[in-house]
């Protein structure tokens, strides 16, 4: 038994999930208003039998415990492990090893807390964060929003905050490690002096570094802490732990650049704001965010008009399809060729299809901050959210703009710039929806552009790198779900890969097994997903490599592929129609039998609760005749899976 199996069997989900939510029993189940969107008709259900929750409401969400505790908290997986590890007395190997590395995380921790305070303190304390109160009530930011954000005020002088918190225990070393001081000439000094200062927090609420705005011509304007064991920039959200619960109930996120632009958003309500801190968006980021909402709007300034904004915007996943590096670009200083090439990297993986998170584009007025925005006016900011255009519009309205497509050349400059993103498209409909636009702006015909795709394509297969071979060993006897055979497909059957993309994660409700095909989809090969796994799932990776297969041929491994996802997809199924029936039982037993079978035949009951009968009801019909369309067309013979289950 695996670590992760251990945690999971000294845990009951229905304990682990009570401590979030108040569960009913629904028959065999419990139920609840489903804890990440808003709702008056539970959806929300907790099966104690498969130690597996699902919602069958507006977010579609699933899986077990670790799922659950990674969602509602926002944590990666190897910190939902963790935290749930400590609950259930299982002691992880990893943990033991790295003992004193926590305790030093602590420490580092501990430091920025108490940098926090007192930097809070300089700010109220009179004359030294006199200036710095000037210019917050110059941004209109009131007392309320600058104590929620807990900013404060870095004096001007070279050492003033390693006295002070070397009186209070904290070493020079810790401190330099922490990234409160650097190294200087004559010794360790305040890396941050003379600067309005924000704290910047995890997920979880802890503070782990700080941004320092100058308040006079220093350089540079906004100073970071600097990577540490703690932060790294390109892993955070400024204010998502503040935002993450207005995130999940409104379902959709608006991502701004600074500081000031967040702490104005939440004074006045927009609570579902965070900033990138000034930088591409890059997949962690991505990762934290995806995880609360399936959409982001990205707010961005016009100054540009459409060159970098719209790259900036296009970074938004520009590690989800690929390993590059993000990066802010600068067009005015790179050849052309080189601006067409970092394009094309953003582009990729903008568009290649198994993005997580939608992403819409709102241009903010000229010269207008987000915060500057607000402050004039609430609702100007709510139509400029509302109005937001889906990211791939956006880039055919900006390319066309910055041409004069009445020019062959100019025509023909703008079909090499797009053509290339309506090729990632996977989806048939939406890539001919596009190539029929571009047909039009360009002037080509859609077979000519078709062709001129197909021609790409082939040249990108020529010049694809090989793939690694798979992994061989022994087998491995434990472990024959329907899940994990399907996953062992996939790992030692690289053919298998345009079928595995296409994979609904959701029909996994392991969490080590999500992940995993997740890091699959994003990984080519065996090694490229082992140097991207969690160290507490290798060892389940090791396991589903080495698992003893029948000997497919790529005909008979496509098929017990194809058979394996039908009968996830029946088990989808069934799960939500006995969610639903324990659900219209749950009600027959509070309204009665009598009271149920009027709401059954009733074709517009006025009373609410009989209202949510008949969509039940409904409901519970439509589960049915989906149900019975997949046993049918399952044919309800044995498995190939079948034959290996022993």
């Amino acid at each position: 038994m695996t670590e992760v199996e251990d945690v999971k069997a000294r845990l009951d989900i229905v304990d682990v999930i009570g401590q979030y939510v108040q569960l009913q029993r629904a028959g065999r189940s419990l139920k609840a208003p489903c804890p990440f969107h808003s709702e008056r008709t539970p959806s929300f259900i907790v099966s104690p039998e498969r130690q597996s929750w699902h919602c069958f409401g507006a977010c579609g969400a699933g899986g077990d415990v670790i799922s659950f505790v990674m969602r509602k908290e926002g944590l990666e997986f190897p910190e939902a492990l963790r935290l749930l590890a400590q609950r259930a007395g299982v002691p992880l190997r990893e943990r033991q090893a790295s003992e004193q590395e926590d305790r030093q995380r602590e420490r580092l921790r501990a430091a920025n807390e108490a940098a926090a305070t007192w930097y809070r303190q300089q700010l109220l304390s009179g004359d030294p964060g006199r200036e710095a109160q000037q210019y917050l009530a110059g941004r209109g930011i009131d007392g309320p929003a600058a104590e929620a954000f807990q900013l404060g005020y870095s004096p001007a002088a070279w050492e003033a905050m390693r006295k002070h918190l070397g009186e209070r225990g904290f070493s020079d070393s810790e401190l330099l490690a922490a990234g409160l001081l650097v190294e200087g000439d004559s010794g360790p000094r305040d890396r941050f002096r003379g600067r309005l200062m924000f704290p910047i927090r995890d997920v979880r609420g802890r503070i782990t570094g700080f941004g320092g705005r100058a308040l006079d011509d220093t350089l540079p304007k906004y100073l970071n802490t600097a990577q540490t064991a703690i932060f790294d920039k390109g892993s955070t959200l400024y204010g998502l732990d503040r935002a993450a619960e207005a995130i999940r109930q409104e379902g959709e996120a608006v991502i701004v650049e600074g500081y000031m632009d967040v702490i104005a958003a939440h004074q006045h309500g927009f609570t579902n704001v965070v900033a990138a801190m000034g930088t591409a968006l890059t997949e962690r980021q991505v990762s934290l965010l995806k995880r609360h909402a399936r959409k982001a709007i990205v707010a961005l300034d016009p100054d540009l008009a459409g060159s970098e904004a719209t790259l900036r915007a296009l970074s938004l996943h520009v590690e989800m399809g690929t390993r590059a590096q993000p990066f802010n670009p600068s067009p005015a200083s790179a050849s052309e060729e080189e601006f067409q090439e970092d394009l094309f990297r953003i582009q990729r993986g903008v568009v290649a299809g198994n993005v997580e998170v939608d992403v819409e584009v709102a241009t903010l007025p000229p010269g207008k901050d987000p915060d500057e925005l607000i402050r004039e006016s609430s609702e100007a900011w709510r139509e400029l959210v509302d109005s937001a255009r889906p990211l791939m519009e956006f880039w055919f309205e900006t390319a066309a703009s910055r041409r004069d497509i009445s020019i062959p050349k100019e025509r023909s400059e703008l079909a090499r710039e797009l053509l290339p993103v309506v090729g990632i498209v996977r989806d048939a409909v939406v890539q001919a929806h596009y190539l029929q636009r571009l047909s039009r702006l360009a002037l080509v015909s859609e077979g000519e552009l078709a062709a001129m795709l197909a021609a790409q394509r082939r040249g990108t297969k020529r010049g694809a790198p090989e793939r690694p071979g798979r992994a061989v060993g022994t087998a491995d006897a434990r472990g024959n779900t329907k899940e994990e055979f399907l996953l062992a497909l996939l790992l030692q059957h690289p053919q298998l890969r345009p079928e595995g993309l296409a994979l609904e994660e959701e029909l996994l409700w392991e969490s080590e097994n999500r992940q995993l095909l997740a890091i699959w989809k994003r990984r080519e090969g065996i090694e490229a997903v082992k140097g991207a796994l969690p160290d507490e799932i290798l060892p389940h990776l090791e396991r589903l490599i080495n698992h003893r297969l029948p000997s497919f041929g790529p005909k008979e491994a496509r098929d017990a592929f194809a058979d394996c996802r039908q009968r996830l997809q029946r088990r989808q199924l069934m799960v939500e129609k006995q969610a639903i029936t324990a659900l219209l039982a749950a009600r027959e037993e509070e309204l009665g039998a009598s009271a149920l079978a009027e709401a059954a035949v009733s074709a517009a009951p006025e009373d609410e609760s009989m209202r949510e009968v008949v969509s039940l009801h409904i409901r519970d019909m439509e589960a049915g005749l989906k149900l019975h369309r997949r046993e049918r067309s399952d044919g309800g013979g044995e498995s190939v899976e079948t034959s290996i289950d022993g």
